[in-house]
């Protein structure tokens, strides 16, 4: 089987649809609960989404001078930790949980803005030869799947096939232009496993019906890609390729189409739902989710239900 050690999480974006909140913190930085009930980085939920699943090594992408504040600001967390809830065993325990982190944890620099493939393509000395894990650094992820996070079902297919996989879920039509979306076959006596055959980034709906129609989906839904990727080390070859062709992008989904045409290549129907915090709520419709799935379930319900009640009596007197 595929042994998949490496991740890469590509972290470089300035986060322009979060400002002004991105122009003073890192947007990986940003706070979100966790299904545990604590308060963490975003960057520590994705990262914990990838050791949990059983990684062994980290790579973040950032911009150039990132790295440094990631790390002083964990150092910062985990220190605070420790000073302002001595002998707190849950405060200890997150403390050893960001030592681990930081272990598993180093850097690569994406020098200028030239597309996600190119964000990409800046690990490849950290990726080396082997097989890897990608994340975007700012998608969250809840699984359906008891104590089997969205990561792990991922790199269960893909050590099990010796194959690049990528997450998808069906999405419902009016969405489809947010994301990348693929077709192909379903795998027999396979549950929602795919052969890729095509992929388009970000089709118009027009286009989707034209040409990413998959069998055996609801009518009116595609598969789009869930935020993560299992990808040999030949989709390096391809993005170098395209870096030598000029252009002043890289994007990451023409080199996947190539990597489908010249290779296996799987899709996988995660059993979870993934949360993209640069759109508009999406921070908010994360938080709620991680609560609903967490351990702040019916404080989160409870939230939910007095909001409702209190806009619904405001809705009231005002008509």
């Amino acid at each position: 089987m595929m042994k998949i050690k490496k991740a890469v999480i590509t972290a470089a974006a300035r986060g322009e649809r979060l400002y002004p909140v991105a122009d003073t913190i890192q947007k990986a930085m940003l706070p979100v609960v966790d299904v545990d009930g604590l308060h963490k980085p975003v960057i520590q939920i994705i990262a914990e989404e990838a050791l949990s699943s059983g990684i062994e090594e980290l790579c973040v992408v950032c911009a150039p001078g990132d790295g440094p504040r990631y790390l002083e600001a964990f150092g910062s967390l985990r220190d605070n930790l420790l000073r302002s809830y001595q002998g707190i065993d849950w405060a200890r325990e997150e403390a050893e949980k960001i030592d681990h982190l930081l272990s598993r944890l180093q850097f690569a620099e994406q020098p200028e803005a030239r597309g996600y493939g190119h964000a990409v393509y800046c690990a490849r000395e950290f990726v080396s030869q082997e097989p890897f894990l990608l994340l975007l650094g700012d998608y969250l992820y809840v699984s359906d799947v008891p104590r089997q996070r969205c990561a792990a079902q991922l790199l269960a297919l893909a050590a099990q096939e010796g194959c690049s996989v990528s997450a998808v879920n069906p999405t419902i039509e009016h969405q489809v232009s947010r994301y990348g979306t693929i077709t192909g076959k379903h795998l027999a006596g396979q549950v929602g496993v795919y052969q890729i055959d095509k992929i388009i980034e970000k089709p118009s709906l027009s286009l989707a019906e034209l040409e990413l129609q998959t069998p055996g989906l609801r009518a009116g839904y595609y598969l789009c890609f869930f935020g993560m990727h299992v990808l040999t080390p030949a989709v390096f070859s391809i993005l170098q390729s395209q870096l030598e062709a000029g252009g002043p992008n890289v994007l990451l989904t023409p080199a996947l189409q190539e990597l489908a045409t010249t290779e296996k290549y799987l899709a996988l129907e995660v059993r979870g739902s993934r949360y993209d915090l640069s759109r508009k709520q999406g921070l908010l419709r994360a938080q709620i989710a991680l609560g609903l799935a967490g351990e702040a379930h019916d404080e989160t319900l409870t939230t939910l239900v007095e909001l409702l009640a209190e806009a619904n009596s405001r809705k009231a007197q005002l008509s």
